[in-house]
Order: structure tokens, then C-alpha cells, then sequence
């Protein structure tokens, strides 16, 4: 007879998100980082009246996680929780942002999948980004995830281009400008543009002072349906497109095509669904996720993006991994004949 394995294996999945929202809560990274300590002082310090066994087995599955290390009985932050999850470093702190996130409304699967809203009932990601940028709270931890979401794979961009053969590019639905500091800083001779709605811009300025890159980014406000995208080398689309539906994916990417030159190129990144859909979890969880909350967003695989790339113009696509989850789709505009 097969055991459940896999089906009890998920059942306990929910206990890895509220381990770390409990830890989150309790500031036990924070108090990590001042120093590490053992079970019994971090039941001290934090003033837990549960027993010691408890605590420790609290302490011994964020350690199972990979959020936290002991050596000889004493507890200290992982490198992921040191950087993210330390509220003493405020520059680069989570745990609001995940607060926020866990904290926040749940979306009824079953429920919007029986009653299969039309988009048109649907708030747009539009309506979406309008109604989370009236809150500096609540757009300040959205972004902040943005910059996360985006550090790595800006990374492996700034590696797996060749960016040696352009000077100029803009990062649409820029958030903080994580992906512009990380390639002009790695690339020097090359100058950024972040576009996005207006109210992001400090976050964006205070983001790209504190990497010492603002004689070479700048910030320019704009709603990238509303107007022409700037003119540069290379268009990046850095988990945007899938906000959108099929339409409107088509309007931006055809945006990009006319913002740049012969020899231009767009690079989208983002959680590609892999192309026989049977492996890629967080990009279908993705797609499930923007289909029922937003009028008709979707995630996709990377000959999808390939095609669309296709039919606006753009030759020579290509497909590269950034990450363990994200890739780029790389669409070159051809010099005129």
C-alpha cells in the first residue's frame, strides 16, 4: 500500500510559515543579533513562560529550517535571517513586510474557483497599485519584498548579459531600484533609469543613495499604460508582466520595442512555469494567486514569452536561468536592413 507521505508532508507545510511569523513576532533574530545565546537565555530575554523543552524545540525547528545555526548549545542567526530578518538593521528588514503579508487578507481558492469571478469584477493590478501606495506602510513592506524578490536575480543578470555592448537602461515597475544598482554597479560605464508611479520615488532615492549609485540611476515618474516608456539600450521587466493580461502583456512589450534602437534588447525576468507545467510549484501557485485577485494576471513559460517577444518584433529570443527560481527571456531588436 503507497503512503500519504507526500499529502501528510504538506500538511505540516503550513507549520514552516508560522514558525517563522512566530519568530518574527517574538524578535528572535533581532535579539540574535546582538549575540548568540542558548535555550534557556533566549527563554529568559524574550520572557516565555512555556517550558524549557518547548523553547528548545521552538529554537531546534528554525534551526531544521535553515533560518537559524547552533554550535555548542548556542543559538545565532543564519546568513538569510542575519541580513533580512535582524530588525536592527532597519535598511533591509522583512519582518513587517511578512507581517503585513501574513497578516493581510486570504485568499478563498475554493470559493473564487466556484464562483469564477469575470476579470471585469475583478480589481486591476492598476486599482491594486494605486490602493497599496496611499499607505507609506503598506507600500514601504511591499517594496522592501520587491528588493529581496530582486537582489539575487539582479545579480545573475549582471553577469549572464552583455551589457559591455550598451550604455543606457530602464527598469520598468522599478520598486526601489534593486536591479538597476546592482548592474550599474557592477557595470560601471552603463547609466539606469527607474521608471514606476510617482509615489515610489523616495523609497527608490533614499534605496540608491544608501549603494552610492545616484550619479548614475535616476528615478522617472510615470504609469507605463498612460505614457511612452524612456528611451534606452535595454528594457527590463522585472516581475511585471504577469500582473497582466494577455493584452496588456502585448501593450507593454510593444512599448518596449518602440522605446528602443536597432540593436536594443528587452530582458524579462520573472517565475517562469516550466513548459511541460508539472514542476514549476511557486510560479503556478504565482499564476493561481494574480488570475483570482487581479483581472486576468498570469504567470508563463518562457517559449510563451519567447513568442509574444515574436510577434512584436524582436528576434534572436533566448530563454537563461538566474536562479534556483527565476529566469530571463531575451528578445534582441534587429538593426534596420
Amino acid at each position: 500500500m503507497t503512503a500519504p507521505d507526500t499529502i501528510t508532508e504538506l500538511l505540516w507545510d503550513q507549520w514552516k510559515t508560522k514558525t517563522l511569523h512566530s519568530a518574527i513576532q517574538l524578535r528572535v533574530f533581532t535579539e540574535l543579533g546582538r549575540s548568540p545565546l542558548t535555550s534557556p537565555e533566549i527563554r529568559a530575554r524574550l520572557g516565555l513562560r512555556a517550558g524549557p523543552r518547548a523553547v528548545e524545540d521552538f529554537m531546534d525547528s528554525l534551526v531544521a529550517l535553515g533560518l537559524l545555526l547552533r554550535e555548542e548549545g548556542r543559538y545565532r542567526n543564519g546568513p538569510e535571517a542575519a541580513h533580512y530578518l535582524d530588525a536592527g538593521r532597519p535598511e533591509v528588514y522583512l519582518g513587517a513586510a511578512i507581517d503585513q503579508a501574513l497578516d493581510g487578507p486570504v485568499i478563498d481558492v475554493a470559493a473564487d474557483l466556484r464562483a469564477g469571478h469575470s476579470p471585469d469584477a475583478l480589481p486591476s493590478a492598476q486599482e491594486f497599485y494605486s490602493g497599496l501606495y496611499t499607505s507609506e506602510e503598506g507600500s514601504r513592506g511591499f517594496l522592501r519584498i520587491m528588493t529581496a524578490e530582486s537582489t539575487g536575480p539582479a545579480q545573475a543578470m549582471a553577469e549572464r548579459f552583455p551589457w559591455e555592448r550598451y550604455r543606457r537602461l530602464v527598469d520598468v515597475g522599478c520598486a526601489e531600484g534593486a536591479v538597476a544598482a546592482q548592474i550599474v554597479d557592477r557595470h560601471p560605464h552603463l547609466s539606469a533609469i527607474g521608471f514606476d508611479l510617482p509615489p515610489v520615488r523616495p523609497a527608490f532615492e533614499e534605496f540608491t543613495t544608501a549603494a552610492g549609485v545616484t550619479d548614475r540611476v535616476r528615478f522617472q515618474a510615470g504609469d507605463f499604460f498612460a505614457e511612452a516608456l524612456p528611451e534606452a539600450d535595454v528594457v527590463v521587466f522585472g516581475q511585471v508582466l504577469h500582473n497582466w493580461d494577455l493584452e496588456r502583456k502585448r501593450i507593454l512589450i510593444g512599448k518596449a520595442y518602440e522605446a528602443l534602437p536597432p540593436g536594443g534588447a528587452v530582458v524579462v525576468y520573472e517565475r517562469l512555469v516550466d513548459e511541460d507545467r508539472r514542476s514549476s510549484l511557486g510560479a503556478l501557485f504565482m499564476s493561481l494567486r494574480m488570475n483570482l485577485a487581479l483581472g486576468g494576471g498570469f504567470d508563463f513559460t518562457g517559449a510563451e514569452c519567447e513568442g509574444w517577444l515574436r510577434d512584436a518584433g524582436f528576434a534572436r529570443t533566448s530563454v537563461r536561468a538566474l536562479d534556483a527560481n527565476r529566469s530571463m527571456v531575451i528578445g534582441f531588436k534587429e538593426h534596420a536592413v
